[in-house]
């Protein structure tokens, strides 16, 4: 059984449904065509540079997005290459600071934004999202000794602790609603999750909330340290594309490629190659 991660059979979900650095440095990843956009069949599909399905992540997310040597590689670099191919589009991937990927979509500058995004309200405020590709858990990672065992501890009367988050992550917005905003404690945001975890072995913060897969590379980054994942989980979250709401063409053409993809046994594929058993 995969830990904490599920393939998304759930095909009907509408092309509305929604869903965490910083070289500006593209990289390019895979063989697409370079042909235009009008290769998916849709005279209607555009993106910003003719024959380029640009994508922008924060690269520090494994096994979503990561650096291998100068390369950026990950489940969602595999799953958007492969969506390029069905497209007959090149992909470019370029890796920003995180709440910069939101912006960079709305004004058109990147065609898609996949980064272990999740699907939230406030987001599809500002952006499209494709059916859901996996889902997601946010975990709590703490020290050794730490006062803090489960969940629960974090919503109990009195407590008073200081979490780290990653700015503009889902982490952050849950724990600045249910924490700070509840009187329960101080969220401190940071540009890095590797920044976090540092803060958490340096005592600065009682503990971080971040996406289950990284946090399982971090705790074994640092090993050393003693740090630790809760059992219990803290959300439950469905990851999607980022899209511009003015090109719903385009978010179209994803879902067709996407259903395809997911039916052709592809995604789990690429699932299974990063998602241990």
């Amino acid at each position: 059984m995969k830990k904490f991660l599920t393939l998304i059979l759930a095909l009907a979900l509408t092309a509305s449904l929604a869903a965490c650095g910083s070289s500006n440095a593209p990289a390019s990843s895979g063989s697409g065509s370079a042909g235009s956009a009008a290769g998916s069949g849709d005279a209607s599909l555009t993106t910003a540079v003719d024959g380029v399905l640009s994508m922008a992540t924060e690269a520090t997310f494994p096994p979503y997005e990561y650096y291998d040597g100068d390369t950026i590689v990950g489940i969602d670099v595999e799953i958007a290459q492969a969506i390029a191919d069905k497209l007959g589009l090149k992909l470019e991937v370029t890796d920003i600071a995180f709440d910069s990927i939101i912006p960079g979509v709305q004004t058109g500058k990147y065609d898609i934004g996949l980064a272990g995004m999740t699907v939230t309200d406030e987001r599809l405020e500002q952006v499209n999202f494709t059916d859901s590709y996996a889902t997601g858990i946010q975990v709590v990672i703490v020290s050794p000794n730490s006062s803090i065992t489960s969940v629960d501890d974090l919503f109990a009367e009195g407590a008073s602790h200081v979490v780290g988050t990653q700015t503009g992550t889902t982490g952050f917005i849950y724990a600045t609603s249910d924490i700070q905003d509840a009187g329960l404690g101080e969220v401190k945001s940071f540009a890095k999750t590797t920044d976090a975890v540092e803060a958490l072995k340096n005592g600065q913060v009682d503990c971080v909330i971040l996406d289950n897969q990284p946090a399982q590379a971090l705790v074994a980054a640092n090993a050393d340290a003693g740090l630790s994942i809760l059992d219990t989980e803290y959300a439950v979250e469905d990851y999607a594309a980022a899209v511009s709401k003015d090109n719903a063409a385009l978010t179209e053409a994803i879902n067709g490629s996407l259903k395809e993809l997911i039916a052709d046994g592809t995604v789990q594929t690429i699932l299974d190659k990063y998602i241990s058993e």
